[in-house]
Order: C-alpha cells, then structure tokens, then sequence
C-alpha cells in the first residue's frame, strides 16, 4: 500500500476521517474539496465580528470522537477545549411554560417526577435500557461495513434484534414508559435527528435518548469547526493533501476500474483507489460513465430523505434575555409540522424550531455585548425554495423568539444571512436540497442503505450520511472509518493491487 494513490472526493466528517485512516495504512491521499475550505456542512464563515458554525450544532457521543483521535494516538484535548453544558438545553412549551434540561441525573429524574409520579424511576429504567442498546449498537453493530448478511451471522445477533427493539417503534416504545405529553415530546426529541417521526423510526434508537440525557450535551470552545480544523490538522500530520476549490466532473473508468478523477478546471488526479465522500446520488448520476452507477433514478425517489432545513444566522446588536445555549420551541403542535415534512411536502404553516446561540457559552463567536443566533427550522426536501417563502418563516420564528425573550431582537439584528435548500444543492450537491441524508427508517437501516462499495467499478467506494451508518456527525465519523477498514482489507486480500 505504500505507494498506492487514494482520492477522497469531499472534504466533510466522513472525507476526512477515511483519509485519515488510509494515510495511517500508507497510502497516498489526496482529498479533492469543490469548496474553499474544509468540514462540508460543518463549515464555518465570519461577517462582521461573528462567527457562524454553517450546519452541526450538537456535541453528542463524546466517546465517539475519542475513539476516532485514538486510533492515531491523540485525543480530543490536544486540539480543542470541550465543555459539558448545563442545563443541556432549554424546552419552551408554551408562555410561562419551559423547562432546563439538568445535566445532573438526579435533578433530570426529580424533574421527570414533578410531572408525572413514577416516572423518576421509569426513566432510569429506560435508560438502563437504552445503554444496553448503545453499547450493542454503537460498539458491535455501527462499525460493520453492512456489504453482507454474513455480518450478521453469528450467535445471538436474532436475540439482540429482538432485545434492541428493531421491530418495534420510538413512538410505542416511549410512550410504554410515559404517558404525559411533554416527557413524551422530551423523549421522542432525539430521533428527530435521524430524520422520520418516533411513529417511523425503530426503537433501537433510543440509544439517542442514552446518549442525550446520561453522556450529556458538550460543545467545542470556538465553535464545533475546531472539530473540523483538529481532523484536517491530524490528516495533514499523517500526510493527507488537500485541494480546494477542487469540482470534481467525472471519474474516469478502464476495464471495471476507476483510473483518474478529473477536475472541472482540466486538471486529473491518478487514482488506484476512489472514495466518493460527495453526494451518493450526485456522483452516481453525474461522476460516473454510463450504466456504472449501483442504483437507478428509480431506487433513489423511492428513498424517504431526512428533512431539509431553513436556516438563519442572526448577528445581534444586543444581549438576548431567556436563551440557552441550545433552545427547542415546542410551542406549536408537532403534528401538522411533521405531516407537513413527511406526508405531504410543503411549507409549514406553524413550525417548530431551533434556536443554538453559542454566544452565551464562547465569548469568541460575536464581538462583546452582542449575540450570536443560528435558527433552524426543519423541512421537506424538494420544496420550491424562494426568498419570499424564507421571509415568511424567518417573520414566524421570530415573532415567537420575540414573545419568548420579551425583546425587539428584530430590530437589533446587525447581521442576517439565510440557507436553505438551493444553497444545499449548490454547495454540496445535496440531493433534493437534503440536509442530513437518508432518514433511520427500519427499511432503511444497516443492510438495507445504498452499498458502501461500486459493484461494477471494483476500486470505487462511498462513505458519508447517505450510506451506512447514517445520518449526524458521530455516524459520519464512523462512516469515513468503516470505508477506510473495507479498503485495507481488499487491498491485503489483493482484490484492489493491480
């Protein structure tokens, strides 16, 4: 493998971290990003003092960052300062009605009590649960690469299905341990993350739920990019090149085998293995010659996407009263916002939303006496995205922002941009303007997303959130290291040498 050249088109978690882990094996890397500057969707940009993290907001799975800087004799503290939040996040129900999500447990589960008897000790037990489920989950079942039912082939894998809950929904799972509707909306929160509703999405995850309320919420000091600027460090260290501004137009082909990715400006790279970190279906309808892709136009519309998102990032002249670090209004019903990105696409009429303003953690990400605010607010994929309907939902959100804080927060905004899903597509190709993949649906889920691997072009691979294992940044890391290990393996079994 020494002097064998891998190309990594992308420079996102899962780009990264698969260039990473090949560069340790001795391979030549180069990863080719179409942007200026690495992290994909956890890019950041500065305006006007501020500092905005573009899209991953969340600090979750700890451990799971630790493992990645592991593998290379490094940990998260040599490149970056993390801090646990407290409370981890703020719920506003409705006026007068919020809760602080402790990060202490026995103040989360005298919380849970204060609104329904018994379910202090029912949450415990179904955490108790929930880290059974995250151990198997995450240490025996995420890191398989999902190419083969052989995988799962061994003792006891049908008993953990059952026991992990895979045929059983969040939604009846939850709702077998609480029956007041905001523990319920507080429990089926996290899976909102893996893009369906509780009502879709198996109960395998509520190993979420384990890793929300017990590993707890952290969040990087000067912004979740550190992330990003930490892996291109290691990459860089371990001998990774990066090109930037680098689009990629085709990957050349020659007897079954990709040979060359070439560059929109003219230029090519030789290529003894390719690894696509881009968008599954853009490479496979515009990067590849004719009749190589692994799946039709077909296959692909019939995939449920996870939603994509509005989002505004707010400078503000000000100090905003009543915000946490990380703030959900579930002051609306979710019903008709959830129909509305599921069942029948279109732009709510009542969303809910999210509003992260680091500020209040990192004195770095706005000038002093002034707020940094990022507002999401989930949608359908494959909206017609004008100004006009952005408008609409940014008067929305901040109509209740303002209600919520008790402050004119609109007319102090200094800074405003906002990103949806034309900015998706044109910055990273998303398909159908998604923002974070492939939802967690049990007909999506491990062997059942698109192949890690090309199955006509034998040295072409995928890696990122639409392929195994998900959707979110900790599945993305795991993604880039799954891929990598596959690619080793071939090689040492000389399916890849020449």
């Amino acid at each position: 493998m020494g002097n064998d050249e891998a190309i990594v088109i992308g420079a996102g978690f899962a780009g990264i971290a698969a260039a990473t882990t090949l560069a340790a094996q001795g391979f030549q890397v180069t990863v080719l990003e179409k942007n200026d500057s690495a992290g994909g969707r956890a890019r950041k940009f500065s305006a006007e003092g501020f500092t905005f993290d573009m899209g991953p907001s969340w600090y979750w799975m700890p451990d799971i960052f630790e493992q990645y800087f592991a593998r290379f004799g490094k940990h998260p503290r040599d490149y970056y300062d993390l801090v646990r939040l407290d409370p981890s996040y703020k719920v506003i129900f409705g006026e007068q009605d919020n809760w602080l999500m402790p990060a202490d447990f026995e103040a989360l589960q005298a919380l849970f009590e204060s609104v329904e008897p018994g379910a202090g000790l029912r949450l415990q037990q179904f955490l108790d649960q929930a880290a059974r489920k995250y151990k198997v989950g995450i240490q025996d079942w995420v890191y398989k690469p999902c190419q083969s039912v052989w995988e799962f082939a061994q003792p006891g894998i049908f008993n953990d299905l059952i026991r992990l809950d895979l045929f059983q929904t969040m939604q009846k799972h939850v709702r077998s341990y609480f029956k007041h509707e905001k523990l319920v909306q507080i429990m089926e929160f996290p899976v909102l993350f893996l893009g369906q509703t509780a009502a879709k999405i198996p109960a395998l995850y509520s190993m979420m739920n384990y890793a929300d309320l017990v590993l707890g919420t952290w969040y990087p000091m000067g912004g979740m990019h550190e992330i990003i600027r930490a892996m291109v460090s290691l990459a860089e260290e371990k001998g990774v090149h990066f090109e930037y501004q680098a689009t990629v137009s085709h990957i050349n082909t020659l007897n079954g085998k990709a040979t060359s990715v070439a560059l929109e400006d003219g230029r090519k790279f030789s290529a003894d293995v390719v690894i696509a970190g881009a968008d599954y279906h853009h490479v496979e309808t515009k990067l590849l010659p004719p009749g190589a892709a692994n799946y039709s136009d077909r296959y692909w519309d019939k995939r449920t996407l996870a939603p994509s998102s509005l989002i505004f990032y707010l400078g503000v002249e000000e100090r905003v009263d009543h915000l946490q670090h990380h703030n959900l209004f579930f002051d609306e019903p979710l019903g008709p916002h959830a129909k509305a990105i599921y069942d029948q696409p279109e732009w709510p009429e009542k969303p809910l939303f999210y509003v992260c303003c680091p500020s209040k953690t990192d004195p770095s990400v706005a000038p002093k006496g002034k707020e940094n605010l990022f507002i999401l607010v989930p949608l359908a994929p494959d909206l017609e995205d004008t100004e006009e309907k952005r408008e609409a939902i940014y008067d929305l959100v901040m109509k209740r922002l303002e209600k919520h804080t008790g402050q004119a927060v609109r007319e102090k905004v200094c800074f405003k941009r906002s990103y949806a899903h034309r900015d998706f597509i044109e910055d990273y190709n998303a398909f159908k303007g998604n923002a974070y993949g492939l939802a967690n649906t049990l007909g999506q889920t491990a062997m059942l997303k698109p192949k890690i691997r090309n199955k006509k072009i034998s040295n072409l691979f995928y890696t990122g959130q639409l392929t195994v294992p998900g959707p979110g940044v900790p599945p993305s890391l795991i993604s880039g290291q799954v891929v990598a290990d596959e690619i080793v393996k071939a090689y040492l079994s000389t399916s890849l040498q020449h």
